[in-house]
């Protein structure tokens, strides 16, 4: 009874291991894709970083140019009312420098 089921034995080896042998090949190419996938998305992601880091960058640069431009409209403001009020600090200081000498002659 043995020998008779030796057969049977024999190609249920043979058939266990083609089995393994194709899930041992299903793995490798799993495995193969998997790590295609991950480098893809590590590409993806520091492709994203990059973009998001010059968006950034970008925006920074239109903030600073816009402060730029809002700090020379200062200074031009600035400028023109200090020029504006020049002749009448000039006149305070002249009137202090003559106070003392109209208050000698009264």
């Amino acid at each position: 009874m043995f020998a008779a089921l030796a057969g049977d034995v024999a190609a249920c080896e043979s058939l266990v291991a083609e089995a393994r042998l194709s899930a041992e090949g299903e793995v490798a190419r799993a495995r193969a894709e998997a790590a295609a996938i991950v480098a893809r998305a590590r590409l993806d992601a520091e492709a994203a970083r990059v973009r998001a880091a010059v968006r950034i960058e970008q925006d920074a640069s239109e903030r600073d140019a816009q402060l730029l431009e809002q700090a020379r409209q200062e200074a031009a403001t600035l400028e023109k009312t200090g020029l504006a009020r020049i002749p009448a600090v000039v006149g305070e200081v002249i009137d202090n420098l003559l106070a003392p000498q109209s208050a000698e002659q009264s």
